[in-house]
């Protein structure tokens, strides 16, 4: 399966339209010197009027599925409560355009966008916000569930707890460090609730967007590996684990969650059909230096220097607009090694996202980035990794977090004056790369 991914924070705008109320990532941008080119998501692309133009795009590239994202706060204004029709509605109007042009709608449900009410009452920090995500998708896939297929619960949770909650480098823009680890548990509860949801509604392919990456010791000193092992742990493992396995990696992380963890993890496993996978970078991780350093920044992030672990840059390979390294043979590692660990427990593979910034419309830096990585899956899959998808991250320029709109992920630009699309040489590629392979497969 051939798609592209976008999420509603980053390319709706509209931000009051239908009875939408505001986001975490609505108030987050509003305040001063959260987002780095002074940027915020009100207008971003205007999907929320142009969807039909984005379809037709989605149609002239050839893909077989587009991954996009609900607004919570469009379907619940208040996070709960009865369903917003109007705001809803856009999303009956947005699968019918997909239906119609042949493209198979696959919504993720929560792409970190929490109703600002619900933050208020706590976010993902409480308990009951996983019990409000569950009655919204219900009332999703009430309303959706005739013609979509194939949902997506929560995209990323890793990063929502750790930047998000622990380092506030995202919004919610909270601080907390190690005290954040509840948000993690509470987002996958969610997402186990969800999946219960959905499957009452009939249900037949459910998956999870999860950001992975291979994880390398700055050196084969003890510190190093173990610092490395313990990020491991909390970017890969804890998110991967109590879905696939029915458990926390590490008794230490078990007995910092709340609630009836035991219970909850019964609830967590629910079984899936497929395992969504977010894959750009490994990560080059040593042990911390001395405090006096006041921590390390990678990727624009500071890592405070009382958290266990450094992060450090992958040196000797190309770089994206980003300053990310371009590491495709990390894609195949990275697959090969949850084979390994998760043997028959690993369902069937989606590639959820895989994609990088690069400036201009003539952008062969990002044509060679996707050749290296779709190379890197079919290595993956000759050695045995049931891969069923790929999703390139993202078909439009967008409102790229706490970055703005500097950083230009798309297969399309944006311009951000007019809002005029233009396909890239990237997205012409993209769709010859499709067209020969549906030749190929006969």
């Amino acid at each position: 399966m051939w798609g592209v991914s976008t999420s509603a924070q980053q390319i709706e705008g509209a931000p009051r339209e239908a009875g939408r109320t505001p986001s975490t990532w609505d108030v987050f941008a509003a305040e001063a010197g959260r987002i780095k080119d002074g940027g915020d998501p009100s207008v971003a692309c205007d999907h929320y009027h142009r969807y039909r133009e984005d379809v037709a795009l989605l149609a002239g590239l050839g893909v077989g599925a587009y991954r996009f994202s609900l607004s919570w706060t469009r379907v619940h204004p208040d996070g709960r409560g009865p369903v917003n029709e109007p705001g809803l509605d856009f999303y009956d109007r947005l699968v019918d355009e997909l239906c119609a042009a042949d493209v198979r709608p696959v919504p993720t449900l929560f792409h970190w966008d929490t109703p600002l009410a619900l933050e208020e009452r706590g976010g993902w920090l409480v308990r009951d916000t996983a019990h409000r995500f569950a009655a919204y998708a219900d009332a999703v896939a009430e309303r959706l569930g005739d013609r979509v297929d194939m949902w997506i619960t929560i995209n990323e949770p890793a990063e929502l707890t750790l930047l998000g909650y622990g380092l506030g480098e995202h919004a919610p823009g909270k601080r907390l460090l190690f005290d954040a680890l509840p948000a993690a548990h509470h987002q996958l509860l969610g997402h186990g609730l969800a999946v219960q949801a959905l499957r009452a509604r009939g249900a037949h392919s459910i998956g999870i967007a999860n950001s992975h990456g291979p994880t390398w010791a700055a050196s084969d000193a003890a510190a190093d590996r173990a610092a490395a092992g313990l990020y491991d742990l909390l970017l890969n493992r804890l998110f991967a684990e109590p879905v696939l396995l029915g458990r926390y990696p590490d008794q230490g992380l078990a007995d910092a969650m709340p609630g009836p963890v035991a219970e909850d993890l019964k609830i967590i496993a629910e079984p899936l059909d497929w395992y969504g996978v977010n894959y750009y970078q490994p990560t080059l991780v040593g042990a911390p230096g001395p405090a006096a350093d006041g921590g390390s920044a990678y990727a624009g992030i500071t890592i405070p220097a009382e958290l266990p672990f450094s992060l450090k840059e992958i040196e000797g390979r190309p770089r994206t607009a980003f300053g990310w390294p371009v590491v495709p043979e990390g894609l195949t590692e990275l697959l090969t090694a949850f084979r390994d660990r998760y043997g028959d427990r690993l369902p069937p593979v989606h590639i959820t996202e895989n994609g990088c910034s690069y400036d201009g419309i003539a952008d062969q830096a990002r044509i060679d980035f996707l050749d290296g990585h779709l190379r890197a899956l079919h290595r993956a899959m000759e050695a045995g990794v049931d891969v069923r998808g790929y999703f390139v991250w993202s078909l439009l320029d967008n409102f790229e977090w706490a970055e703005g709109y500097a950083q230009r992920f798309g297969l399309v630009h944006v311009d951000y004056a007019t809002l005029a699309r233009t396909p890239k040489d990237s997205y012409h590629w993209l769709r010859d790369a499709i067209r020969a392979n549906s030749r190929a497969r006969g």
